[in-house]
């Protein structure tokens, strides 16, 4: 594959050949995934022209050599399928070009005329430079056109340069802490035409992992009805966490709007202090009695609403098992009952050695627990041994991080290779 850098406006009308020399069609756009941080967008592939009213896509990977007269592809078998441009798509001719930018390191503003792609090293191709336009000024007769690194360059990624209804259909496919990521970055009323598009459940996923700061202006931007409705739907630890950096009149308003089911266990929480273990915990982790099997205890593990570190161990507690009723008896780890015959009772394997967590144990000893036993969760248990809960290792992560951690965006170096969009880049043919 040629490994020069080429100009995607130069693609244009080129010629597009198989292997063996025969004439497929000509290359009318180039389809790239934007991100949503700085960070260059991949080049997932070509819009080739079959004729004036048939239009394919053909994968980059399928593309051998890109020459200054002709696209040479790898194989001469594409999908004949009419190209369908999907929501986290943007084409680079039809729709970044004319895009008002500005060069980050002069604060200069213009539009983009072009944009170049160039492999790398992992054999993907990448938008790498962007031409930009700049206004005639009295001294200069015609309009400069300078070429910057993507990187230095604001206002093409995917929240500034798709609408909204395409910005939501993107966000559908990304983790709730990337889109909390990009969320943060956009103006106030594109925030408020996202956060008005989510339902609450999708939107309690991503208050979770905003910052403080965040979540109180959208929780302001919010009102009281629906703020209770997204409260209702977040974790119980997280909920009250948020709840916590409110006044007491403001918490207590959105506690009262709470289903009493529902505001119940957040107000159990509020109790202990922030950096205790009562104060970290969940107050819904898996909790069985003595007389249940394997088969039901790998049944509630395998919920896909419970977050995988909660999976990890299952508590057992006499009846009534719903905290903070229950009495301790132990915890069996997941890895155990995958061990184990579905017919075979909890009671049997129970791991009584465990130490217990406090609720009034603090942060530093709470720590020191994940650092002793190698664990992702732990029971937390009071005095008289009913289980209150369990802390897991990402809510102790989570306030270990330095003060704003969650506004800082994951550098390449620190997350490695990996999808832009919280999804395969690949198209398939």
């Amino acid at each position: 594959m040629a490994s020069a850098r080429v100009f995607v406006a130069r693609l244009a009308g080129l010629a597009v050949f198989g292997p063996d020399g025969e004439r497929i069609g000509k290359v009318r756009d180039v389809v790239v995934s934007l991100r949503v941080d700085s960070h260059p967008p991949r080049v997932l592939g070509l819009v080739v022209d079959l004729s004036a009213r048939r239009s394919i896509f053909v994968p980059m990977l399928r593309v051998s050599d890109v020459a200054p007269t002709a696209v040479t592809l790898a194989s001469g078998s594409v999908n004949l399928r009419s190209f369908d441009q999907r929501p986290n798509e943007t084409l680079v001719l039809g729709e970044l070009l004319n895009s008002p930018v500005t060069v980050r390191d002069t604060g200069e503003s213009g539009v983009v005329v072009d944009a170049a792609i160039e492999p790398t090293r992992t054999r993907d191709w990448a938008i790498t430079r962007v031409a930009v336009r700049f206004r005639r000024t009295r001294l200069a007769r015609r309009a400069r056109v300078d070429v910057h690194g993507w990187e230095n360059v604001s206002g093409l990624d995917v929240a500034a340069a798709q609408g909204a209804d395409r910005l939501i259909a993107v966000f559908d496919s990304m983790r709730p802490a990337d889109v909390a990521a990009a969320l943060s970055r956009l103006p106030d009323e594109r925030q408020h035409q996202v956060v008005d598009a989510l339902d609450d459940e999708r939107l309690a996923d991503v208050f979770e992992e905003l910052s403080e700061s965040d979540q109180r202006e959208l929780l302001a931007y919010l009102g009281d009805d629906r703020a209770a409705d997204v409260l209702e739907a977040m974790s119980p630890d997280d909920a009250a966490d948020l709840l916590g950096e409110l006044s007491d009149d403001e918490a207590g308003r959105l506690l009262g709007l709470m289903e009493p089911g529902e505001s119940e266990p957040v107000r159990r929480l509020m109790r202990y202090e922030w950096d205790t273990a009562g104060g970290l915990m969940t107050p819904e982790p898996i909790t069985l009695g003595p007389d249940a099997t394997v088969a039901e205890a790998l049944a509630r593990v395998r919920n896909p609403e419970v977050p995988p570190a909660l999976a990890s161990m299952v508590f057992v507690v006499r009846p009534p098992t719903a905290t903070p009723t229950g009495r301790y008896l132990g915890c069996v780890h997941t890895q155990q009952l995958l061990r184990a015959a579905p017919f075979e009772l909890v009671a049997g394997m129970v791991d009584t050695e465990l130490s217990q967590i406090g609720p009034e144990t603090g942060l530093g000893g709470v720590t020191r627990w994940f650092a002793t036993y190698n664990l992702v969760a732990g029971p937390v248990v009071d005095a008289q041994n009913h289980l209150l809960g369990a802390v897991t290792v990402d809510d102790v992560l989570d306030h270990l991080l330095p003060q704003g951690w969650r506004d800082r965006d994951l550098g390449p170096a620190e997350v490695g290779r990996g999808s832009a969009n919280g999804r395969p880049e690949v198209r398939h043919a």
